[in-house]
């Protein structure tokens, strides 16, 4: 399903092997199941822990990295239907596109499916080096710890031989953690490079007018079919816009209060392995948020740039009522179309910034108050 196009075929493929998208198999409730347990875990671990500074914030991340997975999971079981019916409209918005047979959006559709496909097995990489770092953290400690802190009621998990059971337990969940959470991250992603994809498509469309010789009936076709795709692209990172904004959001603010606390860690830890844990760490979170940043910003500034083609169609030497088709094409392009964080702030590389810019604000108060 969806081979041909490689820009989710590789995401869609691992959320339907585990039962997250399409298929309903016994998979998705051992993962899901398992996953929610050992959030519980986590959970009552934290309740309880004695650890120091730099266990409860290692232990915070985890539990956060956690969570956000287990909640995506349900968040996309939820939606399952509207999750499907946007697959479904890109595929066929995709093979749209393939058939005009035009060699510059035919670049484009390569270009995409080259990046998405770049981009899946990345991450599905740097997941794989963390199951690993994971698995390898206790070894660099002087006593028995677990990959994750979690504690289970009436149950001493450093004792033989629970300790060995959960910490293969441990082992075994992560992949299947970051099948849940990876995959629906780059998915995400992949919808929103679609868009950029439209967006570019229907800029390229205005542009070629120029060049063409059409009669006024004809033009006065073309203008129309352009407004209605124009909405078609509107309603279809609307439809990604409603499906994504409060996780993105609850991912904004709980990874923006842990880059400041992993930061922090980082001054005060005292051992090269941690120092590279640490890192480790610090660098996923800016991995995944830079990706969707990005292309978030990108698919802003190509639904401002159809107002742009709209604008140099010479549409000041149309006819009137095409003029104004233009003119009313042009104000809502104006008003971009834009993946949000709770409805509330359009996802931009400022809004990264400005990110970047507290977090730091926030270490060097904690610096200051630790020295």
């Amino acid at each position: 399903m969806f081979k041909d196009i490689q820009l989710i075929y590789i995401n869609v493929r691992i959320l339907r092997f585990w039962g997250l998208l399409y298929n309903r198999n016994v998979k998705r409730y051992i993962c899901l199941t398992l996953a929610t347990v050992h959030v519980l875990t986590q959970l009552m671990y934290m309740f309880n822990t004695d650890e120091g500074i730099t266990g409860i914030i290692r232990n915070s991340y985890l539990l956060v990295l956690w969570i956000n997975t287990v909640l995506r999971a349900y968040l996309l079981l939820h939606d399952q239907n509207s999750y499907l019916q946007l697959i479904s409209n890109l595929g066929a918005y995709y093979h749209e596109l393939l058939h005009l047979k035009d060699s510059y959006v035919t670049h484009l559709l390569d270009q995409v499916n080259r990046q998405g496909l770049f981009m899946a097995r990345g991450n599905l990489f740097f997941g794989l080096l963390t199951c690993i770092g994971f698995g390898l953290y206790p070894l660099s400690c002087s006593e028995r710890v677990l990959p994750f802190g979690s504690k289970i009621p009436g149950v001493n998990e450093y004792a033989t031989p629970y300790y060995e059971i959960w910490f293969v337990f441990h082992i075994l969940i992560t992949p299947m953690g970051c099948c849940m959470y990876i995959p629906y991250t780059t998915l995400c992603v992949a919808f929103i490079m679609f868009g950029i994809v439209m967006c570019k498509a229907l800029q390229h469309r205005l542009h070629c007018l120029n060049g063409r010789q059409l009669t006024r009936q004809q033009l006065s076709q073309e203008i129309v079919e352009c407004i209605i795709y124009h909405q078609r692209i509107i309603d279809y990172i609307t439809t990604i816009n409603k499906l994504t904004t409060y996780i993105f959001l609850i991912e904004f603010l709980a990874f923006g209060a842990l880059l400041c606390a992993l930061l922090f860690m980082l001054m005060i830890v005292d051992s090269t392995a941690h120092v590279a844990i640490v890192c480790a760490y610090i660098n996923m979170i800016l991995a995944q948020i830079l990706a969707l940043y990005w292309y978030a910003n990108e698919l802003r500034e190509q639904n401002l740039g159809i107002a742009t083609a709209a604008y140099e169609t010479e549409w000041f030497t149309f006819d009137i009522p095409v003029r104004k088709n233009i003119l009313f094409m042009i104000l809502r392009a104006q008003r971009p179309a834009s993946i949000r964080l709770g409805n509330i702030r359009p996802i931009t590389l400022e809004l990264f910034q400005h990110l970047l810019n507290t977090t730091y604000t926030f270490f060097t108060v904690l610096k200051r108050i630790y020295g």
